[in-house]
């Protein structure tokens, strides 16, 4: 006989359990238990696989975002170069530790993804340091592309928090292989004084290319051969005239120009153009003597030594030597000045070749190989130095050891003359001055400054800054008969006092300043006061006292000249504007600007005959400063 239901224990209730999580108010029961009939009882089943989770993002987002905001920030602080880099490595470093300790314990996240995450990481950089184009590198591929990854993960982990662990996980992997892929598919065309990368697909043509497809046209309409000099009977001896450009940094060395008025009013009637054309790449600067114009290029595979009609740009001559230099911030070609002296040319190539040419033919006179002569290493960024010619002795840097920093080649035969102990790395030139009645070449590397006496080598005095490896690439400068100024972005400025006992010298810190941290970029000095870049900014500093006295013109990291009759200063801005400033110690005054050239400008520029004249790795140009009345006799054809 059935028993009574309602009678029976809840343990044999035959009411079944719903399949559903919710438990009815009537004659439940949950493992024999009676559950109240006025509250309903919800059962949490496990997670699973393709169930989503809460996950922590924050984290993520936060560190990436830092990086960005820092890095954004430290460009816009017109800081030193090295500074600037040595800043953004620290904080990718940073980036680049914290991440995956962030990502590895991230508990909201499944153990087995947060590996499989961390492995096509490292499987994409690996990857993407094999595959990428030879101007990034194993080592722009990891500065650039790390962050860039950690920024597409965090933001990624953002969109994607609320997938499944498996779409998560999936989609996440995809993100970070395009962010690699991305870096397969790009080169990069150097980068500018505040780190900016000039980035563009690794197939599109380069202007190097463009430059030596033009050239061949050229050479097939000439019918002549590339390649080697072009001899074209102009052989009327070179010989400097006044208000030329002879030497680098014109006629004192010093960036200063005299003799020289021009109208001031650039944003009215700003310089107007003479010529401009392609040329190929290089960080040399120019001279122009006797209407010529000189300066150094890669051409391809070669070297080249190139001499221009000042006055239309035409092509004169060329020399050029199987050596090609290359470094991935600065870009192909030479770094030096050629320099001229008695109707020749010496060239000093980033390889280490130096020449000695005929100025008017390009005729090879003797040539040597500073390596091998000095046993030095090839500098990272190449042999950068402008040779001295004086005492009928051609002076380069080398860093050789044993007492070879400089060396000196007899400027008729090429020679070895004399060598001379420096510092293992530097990228000034052997700058000439007088101090104490004596004529002495300066130069400043890591270990310091150099006084040497030209004509025999011997080292009257040294003044000691170890640079621990650094580079310095700024001109020392004579403030006054007895007193030096030098600059470096690790020294900022130091003004030594320079004494002389009969032959017995000493050099002293007279001040030190930081108001002025210059990297390559050379100051000039006009009535007690240097002028030039703390970093990218333009500022002014009193010589006196090592204090600034303004700081204004956000300018790149480029170059000045002075125009010391007028009080002017000329400007070639990192973008390729030139720009009219008064050179004055009250505040900062910009007469006006102007487009010049296109491109990154780092190279020094030269005025001549009342013409300025710009280049970068890109583009040469000339523009006339004066008035059509007051300029010299001379070809103007555009």
């Amino acid at each position: 006989m059935d028993r009574d239901a309602s009678s029976m224990p809840a343990t044999e209730s035959a009411a079944p359990v719903p399949r559903d999580n919710s438990v009815p108010r009537d004659n439940s029961v949950v493992h024999g238990n009676p559950v109240p009939q006025d509250k309903p009882v919800t059962i949490d089943a496990p997670a699973t696989a393709d169930q989503p989770r809460a996950i922590r993002v924050w984290p993520g987002l936060l560190l990436a975002g830092a990086f960005w905001a820092f890095c954004v920030g430290i460009g816009q602080a017109g800081l030193p170069i090295t500074t600037t880099f040595m800043s953004r490595a620290a904080a990718g470093a940073l980036l680049t530790l914290l991440f995956p300790i962030w990502w590895l314990t991230n508990g909201t996240v499944r153990w087995a993804d947060r590996l499989w995450m961390l492995l096509a990481l490292v499987v994409g950089a690996a990857t993407a340091c094999v595959v990428a184009q030879k101007t990034l590198g194993v080592f722009g591929v990891l500065f650039f592309g790390l962050p860039v990854a950690f920024a597409v993960w965090a933001i990624g982990l953002l969109a994607l928090r609320r997938f499944s662990p498996r779409h998560l996980r999936a989609g996440l992997i995809l993100a970070i292989s395009l962010t690699w892929g991305y870096f397969m598919l790009i080169r990069s065309d150097g980068i500018s004084g505040d780190l900016k990368t000039d980035i563009r697909w690794r197939w599109s043509p380069r202007t190097e290319d463009a430059y030596l497809a033009e050239r061949a046209r050229a050479s097939r309409a000439a019918g002549s051969a590339e390649g080697k000099a072009a001899h074209v009977g102009e052989t009327t001896a070179v010989e400097p005239r006044p208000g030329d450009w002879p030497v680098y940094r014109g006629p004192q060395r010093n960036g200063e120009v005299r003799g020289l008025e021009i109208p001031t009013d650039w944003n009215a009637a700003p310089p107007q153009l003479v010529w401009k054309q392609r040329i190929g790449p290089a960080w040399s600067s120019m001279l122009v003597i006797d209407g010529r114009l000189f300066t150094q290029e890669q051409v391809g595979e070669a070297e080249a030594v190139a001499c221009l009609d000042a006055a239309t740009g035409r092509r004169i001559w060329s020399h050029e030597d199987q050596a090609r230099f290359w470094d991935s911030q600065s870009g192909a070609g030479p770094r030096a000045t050629p320099a001229f002296d008695g109707g020749r040319i010496y060239a000093q190539g980033a390889t280490g070749i130096l020449n000695c040419l005929d100025a008017a033919t390009g005729e090879l006179k003797w040539s040597r190989d500073i390596i091998k002569d000095s046993s030095a290493p090839l500098p990272m960024w190449g042999f950068s130095s402008t040779p001295l010619v004086s005492n009928g002795l051609a002076i380069v840097f080398t860093g050789g050891q044993g007492g070879k920093g400089l060396l000196a080649y007899r400027a008729d035969d090429g020679e070895l003359a004399w060598t001379a102990p420096t510092g293992s790395i530097g990228y000034t030139s052997p700058q000439p001055v007088e101090i104490g009645g004596a004529a002495l070449a300066l130069y400043l590397s890591d270990a310091g400054l150099t006084a040497v006496e030209p004509a025999t080598g011997k080292v009257a005095w040294d003044y000691e800054a170890p640079g621990r490896g650094v580079w310095r690439a700024v001109q020392p400068a004579v403030v006054r008969a007895d007193r030096v100024l030098i600059g470096s972005e690790d020294l900022g400025l130091v003004c030594l006092d320079v004494q002389r006992t009969d032959d017995a010298w000493s050099a002293k810190k007279h001040w030190a300043s930081r108001s002025m941290k210059p990297g390559y970029n050379d100051f000039v000095i006009r009535d007690g006061s240097a002028y030039g870049f703390d970093g990218s900014i333009f500022c002014c500093v009193d010589l006196a006292s090592g204090k600034r006295q303004w700081k204004g013109g956000r300018y790149g990291h480029g170059q000045v000249l002075l125009l010391a009759d007028q009080g002017l200063l000329v400007v070639s801005c990192e973008s390729g504007e030139a720009v009219l400033l008064e050179a004055t110690p009250e505040a900062h005054r910009e007469l006006g600007r102007f487009q010049a050239i296109e491109g990154k400008t780092w190279n020094h520029p030269a005025i001549a005959q009342g013409c300025l004249y710009l280049r970068n790795d890109e583009q040469i140009a000339c523009y006339r400063l004066q008035a059509a009345a007051d300029a010299p006799d001379a070809d103007t054809a555009p």
